[in-house]
Formats: C-alpha cells, structure tokens, sequence
C-alpha cells in the first residue's frame, strides 16, 4: 500500500489529505496556518508540514499546482513550485505536482450540496481547503493505470 499526502498550498492556509493507491481513495485531513513568524518574517509552517509527514509516513506527496483554465502558469504558480521543491528536499520523498485548476470551487461546490442536503454547520475555509486537497489527490489517482 501507498500512502499519500497531498497539499493545498497556500500563503494563509494549507489544505491537507491523506490517500492510498491500494483503496483509490482520499480523505481530508486537516488545515494548518500557510505561514508562520520567524523573527521579523514569515516562513513556510515547516514545523507542523514535518509533523503531518512524521505521522502519516507516506511514500509520495502531492501538491496542487495552480493554473489558468487553459492551462497557462499564473502568478502564484512559482511560489507553489518552490513550495513542492523545498518540501522535497526536506522530506526526502518523491513530490508530484497535480492540475488543481479547480479543486477549490469543486470542494466549495461539494460542501454547498451536504448544506442542501441537511447539514447544519457553516462552511469554513478550512474544510475547502482540506477538501480541495482531497480532490487534488483524487485526480492524481484518476490518472494511475
């Protein structure tokens, strides 16, 4: 079995998921703050990153890579891949990077459907966040043979 952790990358919050190659599956896991203060500055969350990647143990990681509709790099797009390269390095593990072009209105879409359906709870941007990590890896998975 294959444990994956996929990321959501963000400056404000990462949406994190955990999925598996043997079930095809996903599920949300949690939300951590994108950044933290060190000094004067603020850096990559890397200690609660390393924690998450501690407990879970995966043996491949996937980050969401943001792109237009048709394809074509954006702004933000750069930090992502830097994002992806650092946590390769730190974690040793094999990084993929995944369209999520997307991801973040398909898991706002998802929650907005379980409200009409009878849910009760206000929808929080940190279950789109960790829900668009899920489907990140979802799409990953999607792609396998």
């Amino acid at each position: 079995m294959s444990t994956l952790l996929g990321f959501d990358f963000g400056l404000r919050r990462i949406g994190v998921a955990t999925g598996n190659t043997i079930t095809r599956s996903a599920t949300p896991l949690t939300t951590i703050a994108g950044q933290i203060a060190d000094g004067e500055k603020r850096q990559t969350n890397w200690p609660a990153i390393d924690k998450l990647i501690t407990e879970w143990r995966p043996t491949e990681i996937l980050v969401g890579l943001p792109l237009l509709l048709d394809g074509q790099r954006q702004p933000f797009t750069e930090k992502v891949e830097a994002f992806a390269t650092e946590l390769g390095e730190r974690s040793g593990l094999p990084v993929g990077l995944v369209d999520e072009t997307l991801s973040s209105r398909a898991a706002e879409g998802e929650l907005k459907q379980q409200r009409q359906a009878g849910r009760k709870s206000k929808i929080r941007k940190e279950e789109i966040d960790a829900l668009a990590a899920k489907i990140i890896i979802e799409t990953w998975l999607s792609e396998l043979p």
